[in-house]
């Protein structure tokens, strides 16, 4: 766990510091404090630090500071601290403060009179504190989320100890397409961007966690991320944005996830993720548009996780409802919406017709298309069971254009 850098910036000692520029990018994480001393910083730097310049052993003039703030958002540091006031560098140049204003880089400006070594000992502290508490609590929901625990009396109080012995869903999350990565990029540089990919992942999903009360991450060995959240409404709404906005950090790697049923306790957390391992499996086979799965919807879909080949899942949903898709027409897949509403109805045409706000007439004329097409009765049980596994299917994949 790391800091963000608006909380460095409240830490008791540090008032005197002000925020230029970037101000609405606050919530970066920040990995260590660091020092340039050299004239650029692109290859002494990793991301996720707070570099400060001071002008003592390099001339900082306008260009080179313009420099610093290119170099520093190509490389992805936290934010840039110029310590200003004293012999070297008497004010921050108004183009400087522009410029990181354009890019979003946070820019903050450090009276000489506030000493540096007191900054970065109240940083280094907050932050091996912080690092302290997490290992800590990963501790403690790496056995609970395993199982690894010698005694469950003993897990469940550190538990309550630090507040995670509450009513949890699990959601347990993976990049996808690594394999292509690597070959891509052979083992070396695809490895750097895998790296870099995990971290960019974690470090978002650590900013969104501090936005909504309840959420944690936990950090489990591998490759799943995994996220306990509390029960809230529009949680399903929440996740899909998260997903979206994780897709962009992910590049050119795809993300999956699995959300579980709810875990009414620290002793059931083993079982939500179990439960939210499956979900996801399913979500890696059938790809639904949102990126998510859930457990409690899964349903038959479960079983279909199991068909080793995926073609075979694509040719049912393609004979049951494929004859029922009208290319041709401005709206190609209203039979298909027909069909759906008929079963979620239970075949009852009033129903249906109400669902979808359509004239009894206008109905039973669809209906009539759908048997003539289909070559199926929708009084057949046997057609109205398969027509409803295949729309699980296609619903899931009918806002990416898969169906």
């Amino acid at each position: 766990m790391s800091l963000t850098l608006g909380e460095i910036l409240r830490l008791p000692g540090l008032e005197a510091m002000c925020v230029r520029a970037g101000a609405g990018n606050l919530q970066r994480r920040v990995r260590w404090p660091y020092v340039a001393e050299n004239e650029g910083i692109a290859e002494w730097v990793m991301g996720g630090e707070l570099v400060f310049v001071t002008g003592i052993n390099h001339p900082r003039g306008e260009a080179n500071l313009l420099s610093l703030v290119e170099d520093g958002d190509a490389v992805g540091i936290a934010g840039l601290v110029i310590l200003t006031g004293g012999s070297f560098l008497h004010d921050i140049p108004t183009a400087v403060i522009d410029r990181a204003e354009q890019l979003g880089l946070p820019l903050i400006e450090q009276p000489y009179a506030l000493k540096m070594v007191v900054v970065t000992h109240l940083i280094g502290t907050a932050l091996v504190q912080m690092a302290q508490v997490r290992r800590t609590r990963d501790d403690i929901l790496g056995q609970l989320l395993t199982g690894d625990y010698p005694s469950l009396a003993i897990a469940r109080q550190r538990a309550a100890h630090l507040a995670l012995d509450e009513p949890r869903l699990v959601v347990a999350l993976r990049l996808s397409g690594v394999e292509g990565l690597f070959e891509r990029h052979g083992l070396a540089q695809g490895e750097r961007v895998w790296q870099a990919t995990q971290q960019g992942v974690e470090n978002h999903l650590e900013s969104w966690c501090a936005a909504h009360p309840g959420a944690i991450m936990a950090q489990l060995p591998g490759d799943l991320f995994v996220l306990l959240l509390a029960a809230a409404p529009g949680l399903h709404a929440s996740l899909a944005d998260l997903y979206r906005a994780l897709l962009g950090t992910a590049g050119a790697l795809g993300l999956n996830m699995g959300l579980s049923s709810l875990a009414t306790d620290c002793s059931q957390y083993r079982r939500a993720l179990e439960q939210a391992r499956q979900a996801l499996e399913v979500a890696q086979n059938l790809r639904p548009a949102n990126g998510l799965c859930d457990f409690s919807e899964l349903g038959v879909l479960r079983l279909l996780q199991g068909v080793g080949d995926r073609s075979l899942i694509d040719d049912f949903v393609a004979q049951t409802l494929g004859p029922l898709v009208t290319p041709a027409r401005k709206h190609p897949h209203v039979l298909v919406h027909t069909l759906d509403a008929l079963l979620k109805e239970n075949a009852n045409g009033l129903k249906a017709a109400q669902r979808l706000g359509l004239h009894r007439n206008t109905l039973n004329q669809r209906i009539q298309r759908i048997e003539q097409l289909s070559g199926q009765s929708l009084d057949d049980p046997l057609f109205r069971m398969n027509a409803s596994v295949a729309l699980l299917v296609w619903r899931m994949r009918e806002a990416q254009g898969k169906e």
